[in-house]
């Protein structure tokens, strides 16, 4: 009774438009403090210093010290001159092919992922460039918007990752295990996303094509030489064990902030201060849903949730491929309703508890998530990369769901096949870690 009270509460409040974290931790907090729910022999007082612990306890992580780090970078990155640079070299590459802009832009968002951990960063670095680029070009702005969307979703797949981050955080799993399973599931998706970026080019005839020449490649790789070497010093760091996640991501907005400012001279130093205010509003703002959702959590747990659950499940008697196809058309629903964090940090310490029962690797089970959350801001009501990339392209809601849903449901190919191909997701961390 008390967990679907709880639950009815925080959709209650998110539904009157309350902010995340106090949708979350309010409700539980508020029955934590009801007089009924724990025995009479727990003191107000004691139950008050247990919330003011879990929310303590709940950002208290050198691991989560990467989260406002990476922001930062993303947004060096932003304003730095990185993504143009990076957007003319992959130009320079596929930009003979039908839709070589389209291309581009993914092929960028490829590399740019490397480096901030965001996919909202992502598609605003990439879109500021190339949706006015691709609109002068011929493409509808809607499937320009779609497009760039699709690029910075993989943002949170191909590591660095912040949805990553906070996963290892919450399940104790290696965060870099988790990078390196993301890496190939990352490719894959952007090279579909490519596949049909320029089907649906040559299909309707959008953009222009230019012809191939090694000068201009070596022109404009010579520009972005400092801005790809980001993803290498940092993914390289990360994978070798060189630097912990939380020390990467200090290195990358060292690293960013070294090419923004010294080598392309397009961030002014005096935009400095503002820009790191910005990228740490946003950051508080995930790390105020994390202690309160730990709170949530909590509470979840003294009621014996984790208990009931396997009764549930044992209850439906599936199969462990069918238990996992069904978690993840779960997955996939709550991603079109509910903004990552909030999905992660409701949903992760839950069903982590059902590894054993799929039969996956907690680290796969972990790719899977972040990938299936991905798609989720590809999807309306609350697709974080729709809405930046709608306000780049000024298009309605509406025109870029459509124009998005091929690019949606090859996304949703790859899932499965990460879901029921482990060496996707495996592999790396295997040879790497293990």
């Amino acid at each position: 009774m008390i967990i679907i009270l709880l639950f009815t509460l925080m959709f209650l409040l998110m539904a009157v438009g309350l902010p995340i974290a106090l949708a979350i931790g309010l409700p539980a907090i508020g029955l934590i403090v009801t007089p009924g729910v724990f025995p009479d022999t727990v003191t107000l007082a004691a139950l008050g210093q247990t919330v003011v612990q879990q929310l303590f306890s709940g950002v208290d992580s050198f691991d989560l010290l990467a989260v406002p780090l990476f922001m930062i970078a993303g947004s060096i990155m932003e304003v730095g001159g990185i993504s143009r640079r990076l957007v003319d070299f992959c130009d320079s590459l596929v930009g003979w092919a039908p839709g070589g802009l389209a291309a581009a832009a993914i092929v960028a968002s490829m590399i740019i992922a490397g480096i901030s951990g965001s996919a909202a960063a992502d598609t605003a670095a990439i879109g500021g460039v190339v949706i006015p680029a691709m609109i002068r070009q011929g493409y509808p702005p809607a499937f320009a918007a779609a497009v760039v969307a699709a690029g910075g979703s993989i943002g949170i797949i191909i590591p660095p990752s912040i949805p990553m981050v906070i996963f290892g955080f919450m399940t104790n799993i290696s965060i870099s295990q988790l990078f390196a399973g993301g890496m190939l599931v990352g490719v894959l998706m952007g090279l579909s996303f490519l596949v049909i970026a320029v089907w649906v080019s040559w299909r309707k005839g959008y953009g222009e094509r230019e012809p191939f020449t090694w000068k201009k490649v070596f022109v404009t790789g010579k520009a972005a030489f400092w801005s790809m070497g980001a993803p290498i010093v940092v993914l390289g760091g990360i994978l070798t064990g060189t630097v912990t996640v939380t020390e990467a991501a200090a290195l990358a907005v060292f690293y960013a902030l070294l090419v923004g400012t010294v080598i392309n001279r397009e961030l002014p130093w005096k935009e400095l201060p503002g820009l790191i205010m910005r990228s740490q509003v946003a950051a508080g703002g995930i790390l105020f849903i994390i202690a309160m959702a730990k709170i949530f959590g909590w509470l979840l747990a003294m009621q014996q949730t984790a208990t009931l659950l396997d009764v549930f499940v044992n209850s439906l008697s599936l199969p462990p491929v069918g238990l996992l196809l069904l978690i993840m058309g779960l997955l996939l629903i709550v991603g079109c309703i509910m903004e990552t964090t909030a999905a992660l940090l409701l949903l992760v310490p839950v069903l982590a508890l059902l590894t054993p029962q799929m039969q996956v690797d907690p680290v796969q089970f972990g790719v899977l998530v972040v990938v299936n959350l991905a798609i989720g801001m590809l999807t309306p009501p609350v697709g974080i990369c729709l809405f930046v990339a709608c306000g780049i392209a000024d298009v309605s809601l509406g025109k870029i769901s459509r124009a998005v849903m091929p690019l949606v449901i090859v996304a949703i190919i790859d899932l499965l096949i990460a879901a029921l191909w482990p060496p996707l997701t495996m592999w790396l961390p295997t040879m790497f870690y293990r």
